[in-house]
């Protein structure tokens, strides 16, 4: 297994990291300038979207064969049957498979669901969704209750924050705990998660998991940049990305959900950095202090995400919306960004590390077996002898992933902002996004 998330550094790059940086930025703003000539052209035809938040609903092109395919019971039930053979899968290997690093229970958990779960959800829409076993077994549980209401209610006033507390709670076990590489922690963290998603599933609902499964929030918010979408009536459409992200309605805890996403993307970037190491590794500092060290970041950064954040949305200028309901109605602004780093900081370890799992899923016992005639299969490390390619590729990613967070907010600003507002307004969220940029590439080649 590759233990480092991110390959190729800043000596890697085709300029100095200051040009590259510039060159972002000097995008950024292109982009907020040909969207304000926009607006302008737009506000002089009157053209200027609604300010109600509730009329976003835009148009796609409809589908109803393949509407009828997918929404058929037959296809629900093939992708259950799919998830439920993972599953069992997964639990062999988790009981029965060796306790070394060649036992596919950890490339499963950490890469192919928790990076994989990024590019599959923008192909193919909310994958974990229609897979996951927690959501299976809780189907059935309810059909063996006979049918009704769940006997509970999940409170409105949750929103997303138990799914904000999920994720850290996992990017805790893969950034932090330093056990994370033995059966047993990972086996009991996921016992618990499946534990809790199937009583919360039974009493509050799909509901619960919608809100609550990380794995499912995460790749539902992803979901939101692929071309496949939903009308109001459920009817499958295809839709431009940020068209699908407009749809995206504000709750509470989404501003904490994307912060926590994207702030554990960034300790995750800086841990590998010389400086960070140099802090934990110094020799006058206990194991234990470097451990409490590690865990007041992972808890720091994204809180520092969420204030920046924060402050730049709230400092935006406001008409009906009060100024503290900004950051959620601006918050789906982030999803881009965040696929935008995914990409950029894990895509070696996504392709090296994945391809190991897949070798190592043949032969999870250690006996010599070829189950599915990938043991004898070689790992490729392209990208570890094309580094200026992998560099290249991640500045890439995260320009995109800015301009098109630069470009949804903008979408959003238009349905929020009063018209006197709509540019001036709409200058602290760019200098946020800014900040994001400079900051974000820093730390990505900062190893």
């Amino acid at each position: 297994m590759i233990l480092t998330h991110g390959v190729g550094g800043r000596q890697d790059l085709p300029l100095p990291l200051e040009y590259v940086i510039a060159g972002a930025v000097l995008a950024l703003l292109v982009s907020f300038g040909l969207l304000v000539l926009t607006t302008k052209r737009a506000a002089a035809g009157k053209e200027i979207a609604s300010t109600d938040p509730q009329s976003r609903n835009p148009r796609g092109w409809p589908l109803p064969r393949l509407g009828r395919v997918v929404d058929s019971p037959a296809w629900t039930a093939l992708w259950r049957v799919v998830g439920m053979v993972i599953f069992a899968y997964f639990v062999l290997v988790a009981f029965a498979g060796l306790d070394n690093a060649n036992n596919p229970i950890f490339g499963m958990t950490y890469v192919w669901l928790w990076v994989g779960i990024v590019p599959f959800s923008l192909l193919f829409g909310p994958v974990w969704k229609a897979i996951s076993p927690a959501r299976t077994i809780v189907a059935g549980l309810t059909w063996l209750r006979g049918a009704g209401d769940p006997p509970l209610r999940l409170p409105e006033r949750l929103g997303y924050w138990p799914a904000a507390f999920t994720l850290l709670a996992f990017a805790w076990l893969e950034l932090v705990y330093p056990e994370n590489n033995y059966l047993g922690p990972v086996r009991l963290w996921l016992a618990v998660y499946l534990a809790v998603m199937i009583l919360g599933g039974v009493l509050f609902g799909e509901k619960f998991l919608e809100r609550t499964d990380p794995f499912e929030v995460y790749s539902s918010l992803t979901a939101r940049l692929s071309v496949w979408g939903r009308t109001a009536a459920g009817n499958l459409v295809l839709r431009t990305p940020l068209g699908n992200l407009d749809t995206l309605r504000p709750a509470p805890g989404l501003v904490a959900v994307v912060s926590v996403l994207f702030g554990t993307i960034v300790y995750d970037s800086y841990r590998e950095s010389p400086q960070w190491l140099q802090i934990v590794q110094n020799p006058e500092i206990s194991g234990s202090t470097a451990y409490l060290i590690n865990n007041v970041a992972l808890i720091a950064l994204p809180l520092l995400v969420a204030g920046f954040y924060s402050a730049g949305t709230m400092l935006t200028g406001v008409g009906d919306v009060p100024r503290r309901a900004l950051p959620a109605e601006l918050a789906p602004s982030m999803v881009p960004i965040i696929a935008g780093y995914v990409v950029a900081h894990y895509l070696s370890y996504f392709w090296e590390s994945g391809l190991a799992t897949l070798r190592n899923a043949s032969d999870p016992m250690g006996t010599g077996a070829d189950w599915f005639g990938t043991a004898d299969m070689p790992v490729s490390y392209f990208f570890a002898y094309h580094g200026t390619l992998l560099a290249v590729i991640k500045v890439a990613a995260v320009i995109v992933g800015h301009v098109l967070g630069v470009w949804s907010a903008h979408i959003r600003a238009l349905q929020v902002l009063p018209k006197q507002h709509l540019v001036v307004g709409q200058v602290p969220l760019l200098l946020t996004m800014v900040g994001f940029t400079v900051g974000g590439l820093y730390l990505l080649f900062a190893a």
